[in-house]
């Protein structure tokens, strides 16, 4: 748990959100990605290796010229 950088009032708590990534004309939805998410403002904070993850399949995405790719999230 950590204090929310952006609001400052809110903590933070593990949960999943839904991650919206544009290239371009690509569009990369992830859901149930997990983060540790801002029970005040809704913010939320991804560790490293999710980042990592996100970022490849998103990149994937954009290698197979997919226009708009709604994946669910799976380490």
């Amino acid at each position: 748990m950590m204090k929310c950088v952006i609001c400052k009032h809110g903590e933070t708590h593990p949960g999943q959100v839904t991650v919206v990534l544009q290239r371009g004309d690509v569009t990369v939805i992830l859901k149930d990605v997990p983060a540790d998410v801002c029970d005040n403002c809704g913010e939320y904070y991804l560790t490293e290796d999710v980042t990592r993850t996100v970022l490849a399949r998103a990149e994937e995405a954009v290698r197979r010229g997919a226009e708009v790719e709604i994946l669910r999230f799976t380490a």
